[in-house]
């Protein structure tokens, strides 16, 4: 399987939920918690894929093992089957002995086969345990790139809720702007001035009743004294 089929189907697939979640976005932290559900997803899904990949290396490398050591065994008994027939040539048992040559003949056909296949082994397991490294490496970095979409989230979360607090505060402002609560204030003071006015204008007005009062008083008694003196005068008597 290789890393593009892997990594690169699972990043595509992060971009198209990222950009659907944003274009239907309306509460800002249950699109963020969503997008953090869905990257965890998604690295669930790549460490599947990366431990079938690290699966595959093993049965390689457990296969290639398998060869070299059925390629030595049949190697070892190549070698003790040449040495029978040499044993039996040598006692002059020919025809044995070359029983013996043609199994040790087979043998080395055998293990010729097995290390063929111990070098075809190498090249793949080669490969794979190249593919494994890359889709660690990668799957480390969305683990990575996780816990900052985490932090990144917490952090615009904060942000999105202070965003709205100024927000009513500004619309609070704004309807105290409107509903000036000072002109009902100034409204009031010109109330309470008219009725000051208005105290003072019966002030006044009791003020000058008194003085006319005291006014009509001096004028009595200044009518008495010429009154007296007009008596004084038809009396005869000095005043």
């Amino acid at each position: 399987m290789a890393q593009s089929s892997i990594l690169g189907r699972i990043g595509q697939l992060v971009r198209a939920n990222v950009n659907a979640l944003i274009d239907s976005a309306e509460d800002p932290q249950k699109m963020l918690d969503q997008l953090v559900r869905d990257f965890t997803d998604n690295i669930r899904e790549a460490e599947e894929a990366v431990a079938q990949t690290i699966g595959n290396l093993r049965l390689l490398e457990d296969d290639a093992k398998e060869a070299a050591d059925a390629a030595a065994e049949w190697g070892a008994k190549a070698a003790a089957a040449s040495k029978k027939a040499d044993e039996l040539r040598a006692a002059g048992s020919t025809a044995d002995a070359d029983k013996f040559d043609s199994l040790a003949r087979v043998a080395l056909k055998r293990q010729i086969s097995f290390e063929d296949q111990v070098k075809t082994f190498k090249p793949q397991i080669e490969q794979q345990t190249a593919l494994v490294e890359q889709l660690k490496n990668g799957l480390n970095q969305m683990r990575a790139k996780r816990e900052e979409l985490v932090q990144k989230r917490d952090e615009l979360i904060s942000r999105a809720k202070m965003a709205q607090a100024q927000v009513k505060v500004q619309e609070t402002l704004k309807s105290v702007n409107v509903m000036d609560p000072t002109s009902e204030v100034a409204r009031f003071e010109e109330k309470i001035r008219h009725e000051e006015a208005r105290a003072k204008g019966m002030a006044e007005v009791a003020a000058s009743s008194l003085d006319a009062q005291f006014a009509s008083l001096e004028d009595e008694e200044s009518s008495a004294e010429v009154d007296a003196r007009l008596a004084a005068l038809k009396s005869g008597t000095p005043g």
